[in-house]
């Protein structure tokens, strides 16, 4: 087994860290918050990840796995070293890659000769080379190996991955980090940094170009009343486009979607590759935010100002309390802004800063004298919500499911009604 470093703890260093961990290998996780580390010493995973702290709490009792706010301590005997920290998004929609370039300047003078700098984030084409700059060491190799974690199924998709990719200068060295993940069964791939360094984005844009068609599909089947459910479920049978990503909804969201579709078109722009799909799929993301808000205006008689709105669901997605680039807070902010008071409650949200919305701490606190209900993020709690007592407590029964989560014909039975989409 090999000697890992990890910097980074957040949700791809922590679950690459753990996970790495569980296969065997020496893990040690560094992070400049001494709190964090603290709380992570302990057990505690400070993100909600099913699974993820139950095999934090026994990697640690193996000592498999060290986490420590020692660079130094981290690094120095390392064979591999996962940098995984923040690239943030530019003013011009490319990725900002000043945490990666300190992080590696800063590990540089640190690291044993023959070892490997492996790049887990996000980061554009040619960020190896600037890489190996920083690091300013020509006996140090650097490899990419993106990572490819759902929130929410980070712990699933580290053990079972559709695909493990590494990007190295040559086999020898791809082959080197591939052996780290010697018990996963998965294709794996060896190609070079620049490729490695583009599938990553090229698939999550590809997703969200998906999911944007979807909701503009939902849109027509509304318009010529055709249930869109049956028409995904028709497309998913065909082999070519498959059942995934076929799910409508207020519009997507996360820490990856929007960030990887500007960086792509900014990196293509910067080569003079047109990708106009892209611009297209971030248009029809944001017409899908303002969808929602235009069919609660529209179901409350024209206009929002002065009415209590009760939303279900703050997260981008369920099973994760990632708000970063939610749909659902696009959607609020919409609301709000056309002068709606909004009350929410999310199960794993409990604090959120932004001026008109009060986050509630029960369904039933929320949807009291409410005017609607909106579900926006498909929690499997909220299909038991009482439609009869729901709707009882409420002002007007107006019901709006953007996730198609609820059981309709209950709700309807117990009075509710659903407003359609108008042009």
């Amino acid at each position: 087994m090999s000697k890992i470093a990890v910097i980074g703890t957040g949700y791809v260093g922590l679950t690459t860290a753990v996970g790495l961990a569980e296969l065997g290998h020496e893990v040690a996780a560094f992070d400049i918050n001494p709190e964090k580390i603290t709380s992570l010493s302990l057990g505690k995973s400070p993100i909600f990840e099913p699974g993820l702290e139950e095999i934090l709490g026994n990697v640690l009792k193996t000592k498999n796995l060290l986490v420590t706010d020692d660079l130094a301590f981290a690094v120095s005997e390392a064979e591999f070293i996962f940098t995984c920290v923040p690239t943030p998004q530019d003013e011009d929609g490319s990725a900002d890659l000043s945490f990666v370039i300190a992080a590696s300047q800063a590990i540089g003078p640190l690291l044993k000769s023959n070892s490997i700098v492996i790049t887990k984030s996000t980061v554009p084409v040619g960020a190896a080379a600037q890489v190996e700059k920083a690091l300013n060491r020509k006996d140090i190799h650097v490899a990419s190996n993106p990572e490819f974690l759902r929130e929410g199924a980070a712990v699933q998709d580290f053990k079972s991955p559709d695909r493990i990719v590494v990007g190295a200068r040559n086999t020898e060295i791809g082959n080197r980090v591939l052996a780290l993940y010697s018990r996963i069964n998965c294709p794996k791939i060896i190609t070079s940094q620049s490729a490695a360094e583009l599938i990553k984005y090229a698939s999550n844009s590809f997703l969200a170009m998906k999911l944007s068609f979807v909701n503009d599909m939902a849109a027509l089947c509304e318009a010529v009343e055709a249930n869109p459910i049956d028409v995904m479920h028709g497309m998913g049978l065909d082999s070519r486009i498959g059942n995934k990503f076929l799910e409508p909804g207020p519009g997507w969201g996360g820490s990856c979607f929007p960030k990887d579709t500007r960086a792509l078109g900014a990196i293509a722009e910067e080569h003079g590759i047109q990708i106009p799909l892209i611009a297209a799929a971030i248009a029809s993301n944001e017409t899908a935010h303002k969808r929602v808000a235009d069919r609660v205006m529209h179901a409350l008689g024209g206009s929002l100002v002065g009415t209590k709105i009760a939303v279900m669901g703050i997260t981008f997605k369920a099973n994760t309390d990632d708000t970063r680039e939610s749909p659902a807070i696009a959607v609020i902010d919409r609301l709000i802004g056309r002068g709606a008071q909004v009350k929410a409650f999310d199960p794993m949200v409990k604090a959120y800063s932004l001026s008109g919305l009060e986050l509630c701490d029960s369904v039933e606190q929320a949807i009291v004298n409410a005017d609607a209900l909106i579900v926006l993020t498909e929690w499997p709690e909220f299909r038991n919500i009482d439609p009869i007592a729901s709707l009882k407590v409420m002002k007007q029964q107006i019901v709006i499911d953007t996730r198609n989560i609820i059981d309709r014909s209950a709700w309807e039975s117990a009075g509710a009604i659903f407003p359609k989409l108008k042009a």
